[in-house]
């Protein structure tokens, strides 16, 4: 069963401090203190996450039907996951090491405790 962008939204949502913005007129995008993590549209069959570039490159070379370099911001490691060919546990796990990557050290520790 494909994952959905309202499963995408939970699980962006049950992060600590995330809040979901309206960008571009046709766009959610999931921050953590005013910074993007994870971009999604309604009817998109993909969203994009923010990963490193190394993370990227192994994505892309596991499963490159899934994983892709995402539009305009791939050279910065955002990589394009489709909805239908990924695991929602993998995804799960992109989307916390997105969060990871762009919150604050300090938030980070206090999730990491109550973990």
């Amino acid at each position: 069963m494909a994952v959905t962008l309202a499963k995408v939204r939970a699980m962006c949502l049950a992060l600590p401090e995330v809040t979901e913005e309206l960008t571009w007129g046709t766009d959610a995008t999931w921050r953590v203190r005013g910074k993007i993590f994870v971009v999604g549209g309604d009817g998109s069959p993909a969203v994009s996450v923010k990963t490193s570039r190394e993370e990227q490159e192994e994505l892309l070379a596991t499963d490159p039907e899934t994983f892709t370099s995402a539009p305009y911001v791939g050279r910065f490691g955002w990589t394009s996951v489709k909805l239908a060919g990924v695991d929602a546990n993998d995804l799960r796990e992109l989307i916390i090491e997105a969060w990871r990557r762009t919150a604050p050290k300090k938030l980070v520790q206090a999730y990491d405790a109550g973990v």
